[in-house]
């Protein structure tokens, strides 16, 4: 067994986790991809089996990063953690729904926000001071936000795309609690957020009467989703942001929204209307040089 302090004294170059976090964009690129394949399956359902696949895949993880005692690492979580599993439950359920009542290109796009949100609470509730960059990256995000939206209110998707914005909100909220907590491990509450799924996602199948009796084909789509696209996506995310810059990180997850829209065009043909594709543009610029500034950011002295 491998402990936790050997896990992170393993010494990963950054060229080797740059590698690993694009890899865990791919991954969840494919996720939008995946559910357009489940044709019956109503988002609770598909939610449930997802997190049944999830679930044993974040336990080993989270086994090997806390050495052998994953009750205590929950627990370690505390209040935040409980607060960020729900956020995150929040995130997975409004993400699935987001990606079948609008476009792939839309909800990938909209999911992006997730950054921008985070200043914004992080600046209300914690107190955290925004950078002028990252002011101005939202009110030029907005534009991009408004063009999406307003096409969408032509297509009938305006409610897809709310949905999508409640799903960033939902990880954004996420990470928020991670930072209130001041979390050295997003395990014991990804972990958290997968239990809460679970159990959220099968009372409400079982009250509403939709049950768990779908095509075969169907349950391991939404297995396989939880266990290979999002688990393994995970990890690799994990081992990779151990050594790359969070700014970085936002600018890799750029690979998730790129992908996304290619993989359903080039599967089903989708294909996104020219002005979801201007907005997600001006968005992605946004994005970019809200990153880009930030990596720009020198460290204080310590001691400030």
């Amino acid at each position: 067994m491998v402990s936790q302090a050997a896990y992170r004294g393993a010494h990963l170059s950054y060229p080797l986790g740059v590698v690993l976090c694009a890899l865990a964009g791919v991954c969840w690129s494919l996720i939008p991809l995946g559910i357009r394949h489940i044709e019956t399956a109503s988002v609770w359902q598909i939610l449930f089996f997802r997190s049944a696949g999830l679930l044993p895949m974040l336990f080993c993880l989270m086994y090997w990063r806390s050495g052998g005692r994953p009750v205590q690492a929950i627990r370690n979580a505390g209040v935040p953690g409980v607060l960020g599993g729900m956020a995150l439950t929040m995130a997975y359920a409004a993400g699935i729904a987001a990606v079948q009542l609008t476009s792939v290109a839309n909800a990938a796009f909209l999911f992006a926000t997730a950054p921008f949100m985070v200043a914004l609470v992080s600046f209300v509730v914690l107190g955290e001071r925004v950078r002028r960059a990252t002011w101005a990256a939202m009110v030029v995000g907005l534009v991009g936000i408004g063009f999406m939206v307003s096409d969408s209110l032509t297509t009938g998707n305006w409610w897809g795309d709310g949905v999508a914005l409640m799903a960033a909100l939902g990880f954004a909220l996420f990470t928020i609690a991670l930072r209130w907590g001041k979390a050295s491990d997003m395990m014991p509450v990804s972990f958290l957020g997968g239990l809460f799924a679970l159990v959220l996602s099968g009372l409400v199948v079982t009250g509403t009467g939709q049950g768990l009796d779908l095509p075969v084909h169907e349950i391991a789509i939404a297995v396989m989703l939880g266990v290979v696209l999002l688990g393994l996506g995970m990890t690799l995310y994990t081992l990779g942001s151990q050594v790359v810059p969070g700014a970085e990180l936002a600018l890799l997850s750029m690979t998730e929204v790129v992908l996304a829209p290619i993989w359903v065009w080039l599967v089903l043909g989708e294909t996104a209307t020219a002005a979801s594709l201007t907005g997600g543009g001006i968005l992605m610029l946004a994005i970019v040089f809200n990153a880009l500034t930030g990596l720009r950011r020198k460290p204080l002295p310590s001691g400030h």
